[in-house]
């Protein structure tokens, strides 16, 4: 039994192994350009309706991270079932993977945001851009896993956080604009990026 167990061992720490060094494929170029779509229909509709920011800071963040939920179920969504289609007995290990390389940039994220809420709200005008920045971060942490190209996205988002940081710096103004365009431009960028390395196209459906 004892040697049972160990073959067993070895065999998942081959197929975890495996699974880290083989390029995750479960992220679909339709699916990540509709979650710009989602960024853009966000700030649009919140340019057009929610007036002035200032004005109305919990809905401005709610519907932002109602968007992000949104979009994080999209691309959940699609990747679980590229991955069990295109990783076959990988699948489990390959979304896990992934989600290890996500997880603490989205969870960084949500805490920084409960905590400026909470103890330090006159600078809540900075989640937009420390979001952005965290994104990049997470795209340049996921190139073990991604193409290697995503890397400038994650480049793309990191500048774009830190530019809407110090644009906003001046009057510490909200701006639907300086939250999801970025967004929008990331998003497509990184929709073309996986298009073209390989493998998020509708052929790969």
């Amino acid at each position: 039994m004892q040697d049972l167990d160990k073959a067993l061992a070895d065999i998942v720490a081959i197929r975890t192994q495996i699974a880290r060094d083989t390029t995750f494929r479960g992220l679909g170029s339709a699916t990540l350009a509709a979650t710009g779509g989602v960024a853009l229909t966000t700030a649009a509709g919140q340019a057009l309706w929610l007036g002035n920011p200032a004005n109305h800071v919990g809905l401005f963040f709610a519907i932002w991270v109602a968007a992000a939920l949104s979009a994080f179920a999209l691309i959940g969504v699609e990747a679980l079932r590229r991955t069990r289609r295109l990783h076959a007995g990988l699948a489990d290990a390959m979304v896990l993977n992934a989600i290890e390389v996500f997880l603490p940039s989205a969870g960084a994220g949500a805490c920084l945001g409960l905590v400026i809420a909470r103890f330090a709200p006159d600078q809540i005008w900075l989640l937009p851009g420390l979001w952005q920045v965290l994104v990049g971060l997470g795209l340049f942490a996921s190139a073990r896993i991604l193409p290697r190209a995503v890397q400038a996205i994650g480049a793309w988002y990191l500048v774009a956080g830190l530019s809407v940081i110090a644009i906003s710096a001046a009057d510490h103004t909200l701006s639907p604009w300086t939250m999801g365009l970025p967004f929008v431009i990331g998003q497509v960028a990184l929709a073309i990026v996986v298009q073209r390395t390989g493998g998020g196209g509708d052929g790969d459906r």
